[in-house]
C-alpha cells in the first residue's frame, strides 16, 4: 500500500526558496498533499503560495484566523490541524527533498511498533554570508545526522547526552516523519512560545512519548538552505541573546517533564541546563547569590559546560 504523507511547510519571508521546496516534495509519489502555512511574510511569499495552490493540486494553502504572524511553531500546529494524510513530513520554505527523502520510511513503517523515522540532512549554502555565519556561529558537519543507527528510548536519551556512545548531532523536522495517529493519540503539538528551538523541544519530547527509529543516516534525504535571513546563524553562541533562547528551551523541557516520571539523571540534567542559563541572564549581586544558592542546592551546577558564563 502506497504512504499517504502531508507536508507541513510553514512559509515566512521565502518568496526566492518556496517554489523549490514545494516541487521537490510534489515530485516524491508518497506524498499525498503539501500544507503551505503563510505566517504573513513581508515578502511576496504570499502571493507565490497562491500561484502554487492554484497550479497543484496536491498544494492546500492556510494562513492563521487573523492574518497574522504567529512564528514557525504555531504554523506548523495549524498544519497539524489540518493534514488528512496518514503520515506527516515537516519541511523548511528555504530547504527541500531529494529523491530518496522516504526511502526508509517504505520499509521501516511496515512495523506497528514504529511511531516515526528520523534521517540525516545535508547543507547547501545559497549566499556567501550565509555560509560565513554558519560557519562562524554554528560550525557543525554540513551533514547533520546521528553517529550510530538507535531506536526506542536510546534516541530521547541519545539526544540528551544519555547513552554510553556519543549519539552525536541533532537531526531536524526536515528528515523526521511520523504516524498522525501517534502524535494524534499524544496530543503532542509545538509550543508557540518558543520563537527559536521549538523544533528541538518537539524532537526531544516526541523521541520520550513516540517509538522513533534511525533511518538513512549516512547520506542526506533533504538539503538545508544557508542565506543571508537564517535566524538562527545570526546568534552568537553564548552571547545574552543565545542564553536567553537557550533558557527559554530548556525551560519549557523542564515545566515538561515536572508532568512526567522521568529517571532522575534525566530529570536533573535538564533542571541543571535550565538553571545555568537561566543565571548566566542575571547580573550584579543577584546573580552571585543566585548562584551561590544553586550551588548549595546542587553542585553539579558548576560541572556543567556553561559554568564559565556564571561569572561574566
Amino acid at each position: 500500500m502506497k504512504m499517504k504523507i502531508s507536508v507541513i511547510i510553514p512559509v515566512y519571508n521565502a518568496e526566492k526558496y518556496v517554489s523549490k521546496a514545494v516541487e521537490s516534495a510534489l515530485q516524491l509519489d508518497e506524498v499525498y498533499e503539501v500544507i503551505l502555512i503563510e505566517d504573513r511574510s513581508p515578502d511576496n511569499a504570499l502571493q507565490v503560495c497562491q500561484e502554487l495552490a492554484q497550479k497543484y493540486d496536491r498544494v492546500k494553502l492556510f494562513q492563521h484566523p487573523d492574518h497574522g504572524n504567529h512564528g514557525a511553531g504555531a504554523s506548523r500546529n495549524l498544519g497539524l490541524n489540518k493534514v488528512t494524510g496518514d503520515f506527516i513530513a515537516f519541511l523548511d520554505a528555504d530547504d527541500y527533498f531529494l529523491p530518496n527523502r522516504f526511502t526508509a520510511e517504505k520499509e521501516l513503517f511496515k512495523d506497528p511498533k514504529i511511531d516515526g523515522v528520523f534521517n540525516a540532512i545535508g547543507t547547501e549554502y545559497l549566499t556567501e554570508k550565509g555560509k560565513e555565519e554558519f560557519m562562524s556561529n554554528i560550525n557543525d558537519s554540513e551533514l547533520l545526522t546521528v553517529n550510530y543507527a538507535a531506536e526506542g528510548k536510546e534516541v530521547f536519551r541519545g539526544l540528551l547526552g544519555f547513552t554510553s556512545k556519543v549519539f552525536g548531532s541533532f537531526f531536524t523536522l526536515d528528515a523526521l516523519t511520523v504516524r498522525r495517529h501517534s502524535l494524534e493519540s499524544k496530543k503532542l503539538r509545538f509550543n508557540e512560545a518558543l520563537r527559536l528551538h521549538q523544533d528541538s523541544d518537539f524532537i526531544i519530547k516526541l523521541s520520550y512519548l513516540c517509538h522513533l527509529r534511525s533511518g538513512i543516516i549516512d547520506l542526506p534525504v533533504a538539503m538545508r538552505g544557508m542565506h543571508d535571513d537564517n535566524r538562527i546563524t545570526k546568534i552568537i553562541k553564548y552571547s545574552p541573546q543565545y542564553n536567553q533562547r537557550q533558557f527559554l528551551f530548556w525551560n519549557s523541557l523542564y515545566e515538561w517533564a515536572n508532568t512526567l516520571s522521568l529517571e532522575t539523571d534525566i530529570t536533573q540534567h535538564i533542571y541543571l541546563q535550565k538553571k545555568a542559563f537561566e543565571l548566566s541572564g542575571k547580573k550584579g549581586i543577584s546573580k552571585k547569590i543566585g548562584l551561590l544558592a544553586a550551588i548549595l542546592k546542587n553542585p553539579n551546577i558548576l560541572r556543567t559546560k556553561y559554568r564559565f558564563t556564571y561569572f561574566h
